[in-house]
C-alpha cells in the first residue's frame, strides 16, 4: 500500500514524482486558475498554513483532493498519464481509490 507524508516544504515538482512513482497517476496541481510552478513549495504557493497529511492508497479521490484542499488551501486534480493504458491525460473518477485507479491506469 503506497502511502506517503505531504507538507509545506514539498515542491510542486518532488510531490508530482512522488505521487506518479507512487500510483502511476498524474497530480496536477495548480496554483490559481493555471498550473503551479514545479519549483515552487506548497507553502509558497498557499494562502494558508499548510497542514502535513498523509496520503494513503485507500483513499477515494473526491476525498483525497478535498483533503488535500482543507490541509493546503491548494486545489489538485488527479488523471491519467499520457501513456495510461487506457483514458490517456484524462481526469480520473473521482469514486475510485487511488489504488483502484491505480491499477486501472498503471502504464505498463
Amino acid at each position: 500500500m503506497a502511502e506517503f507524508n505531504i507538507s509545506g516544504r514539498l515542491t510542486v515538482k518532488s510531490l508530482k514524482k512522488q505521487f506518479e512513482d507512487s500510483f502511476g497517476l498524474e497530480l496536477r496541481v495548480y496554483d490559481g486558475n493555471k498550473f503551479a510552478e514545479g519549483d515552487s513549495t506548497l507553502a509558497s504557493i498557499s494562502k494558508i498554513k499548510v497542514d502535513d497529511f498523509e496520503c494513503r492508497s485507500n483513499m477515494i479521490i473526491s476525498n483525497f483532493e478535498s483533503k488535500f484542499h482543507d490541509a493546503t488551501g491548494i486545489k489538485v486534480q488527479i488523471a491519467t498519464l499520457s501513456n495510461a493504458k487506457t483514458e490517456p491525460n484524462e481526469l480520473v473518477n473521482n469514486s475510485f481509490t487511488l489504488s483502484e485507479a491505480s491499477s486501472k491506469f498503471r502504464p505498463e
